[in-house]
């Protein structure tokens, strides 16, 4: 009976889903590496990824009962939890998924603020549909925590949702580090050189690596080392043809970046306990040499950077004095496009939130706290396209209570909306000139005259026709 329910939850899908998608971009799921789906339903994720030649397999106890369950590097246990009544058939289904992963476990299950009109009845834990469908919605925190209680191993939030399980520890730090690794792209190219443009293609792997490190690899890490070292006679002079043709100093500036970043970095994990150079994937390792020389001389950095988060003037002053962003007196609020440009400090305060709720998928732009420790993930899903974007949803973190809650705004006049986008982007980026030049237009046509009604798309609108500015809006 319990299988037949299940069966009737079970989605047909020619996409992707969600957290197959994150756990893509995250590079979690990678095409080297065998992917199994544990109770994959109708299959969808397992098309999707064979449709780019992965290798993916599954099992589903209705719609692939005869399959095997074979061991595999990637495990996928996405939307079965929260299909299962029964507490302890939950739980052998979360250890039968993990005995099959060698390297990494995607778990994922529905969140309390997906519940709908339809699931009305209470049963159990859960809900049921009058199909008689079965959904138990969980807490982001209280997945993280069954995760943990059943397999016994401190899952990592990957977005609201979604956790990754990894088999070793050295793993799970490359993807932690990753996460706070810069996201800006690497310096363009401004001039021509010949030496550049014949061995572009050799050159992009070197390019890539500065730009996520800040610093040369070392020959384990460049797979193409050899090849480059015999064109151009060692790492350093090839890199040496990759400044000519950007900019030195833009390479300066991104390195210094990547400090900051591995920091932060170091900062947050000194939040699980003490721990050693061997504790660090062997990549972050060779950054902190690199970067700092001694893993002592980090800590003594990051150390002090964590112990200041906890000061609520150092917040506040780090607001204020951000060189990005725009401030209100209780919060900044960043595009995440600028989040490089950051202050350290804001950086980890901030990552004390992703810490909890891992990355939140369309989120827009970063609201920090001035006057509560609390970080929220705002979606402005027409940031680029529309001159006053309305608000969808906002993930809110709280630092204090440590929870976690979605707050979702419907379209209308009540809808808030947002004004002068260029603030919260960086100057150099190339949108800043352009919605600066809308502001400065509404600002002569007297809309900013009353800020308290404008903050809504009725009031907005109200603003509009009191001016007579509906010619420049239309």
């Amino acid at each position: 009976m319990a299988r037949a329910v299940q069966g009737k939850t079970a989605m047909a899908r020619i996409d992707g889903s969600r957290p197959i998608k994150i756990a893509v971009e995250h590079a979690v799921l990678r095409p080297d590496r065998s992917f199994f789906d544990y109770g994959c339903g109708r299959g969808g994720d397992i098309s999707w990824l064979e449709s780019s030649g992965w290798r993916a397999r599954g099992w589903d106890p209705v719609h692939r009962p005869r399959a095997r369950r074979t061991k595999s590097e990637t495990v996928g246990l996405t939307y079965v939890l929260n299909v299962i009544e029964d507490l302890q058939e939950r739980r052998q289904s979360l250890t039968s998924a993990w005995e099959l992963t060698t390297s990494v476990l995607i778990v994922s299950a529905r969140l309390t603020d997906e519940r709908d009109q339809a699931h009305s009845r209470p049963r159990s834990d859960g809900w049921v549909t009058s199909r008689g469908t079965f959904q138990k919605f969980f807490d982001h925190l209280e997945l993280g925590g069954f995760i943990q209680n059943v397999t016994g191993v401190e899952p990592v939030p990957a977005a609201p949702g979604v956790y990754y399980v990894f088999r070793q520890q050295f793993e799970r730090e490359a993807f932690i580090s990753r996460r706070y690794a810069l996201r800006a792209p690497a310096p363009y190219q401004r001039k021509s050189d010949q030496a550049f443009i014949e061995n572009r293609e050799l050159l992009n792997e070197l390019i890539e690596f500065y730009a996520r490190h800040g610093r040369l690899p070392r020959k384990e890490e460049l797979a193409n080392y050899e090849v480059v070292v015999q064109e151009f006679g060692s790492i350093a002079k090839a890199f040496r043809v990759i400044e000519v043709v950007t900019d030195r100093d833009e390479w300066i500036a991104l390195s210094g970046r990547r400090r900051v970043d591995l920091l932060v970095y170091l900062a947050l994990k000194l939040l699980d306990g003490p721990f050693r150079m061997s504790d660090l994937s062997p990549t972050s390792q060779q950054d902190v040499r690199a970067h700092f020389g001694s893993l002592k001389t980090a800590l003594a950095q990051s150390t002090r950077l964590l112990f200041g988060v906890g000061i609520p003037s150092n917040i506040d002053l780090a607001c204020r004095s951000s060189t990005v962003g725009k401030v209100t007196p209780t919060a900044l609020y960043v595009h995440l496009d600028a989040y490089e440009f950051l202050p350290a400090i804001l950086k980890v305060y901030e990552g004390c939130a992703r810490r909890i709720l891992g990355d939140v998928p369309q989120a827009t732009i970063i609201k920090l706290g001035r006057t509560d420790k609390k970080v929220s993930y705002l979606r402005y899903p027409t940031f680029d396209s529309d001159a006053h974007p309305g608000l969808t949803s906002s993930d809110v973190v709280d630092l204090v209570n440590i929870s976690y809650r979605v707050i979702k705004y419907q379209s209308g006049g009540a809808q808030p909306v947002l004004h002068r986008k260029e603030l919260f982007l960086h100057s150099s980026d190339p949108r800043r000139s352009r919605f600066a030049e809308v502001t400065k237009r509404e600002e002569e046509l007297g809309l900013y005259a009353n800020t308290q009604t404008i903050g809504t798309r009725a009031g907005w609108h109200a603003a509009i026709q009191s001016c007579g500015a509906d010619a420049f809006f239309d």
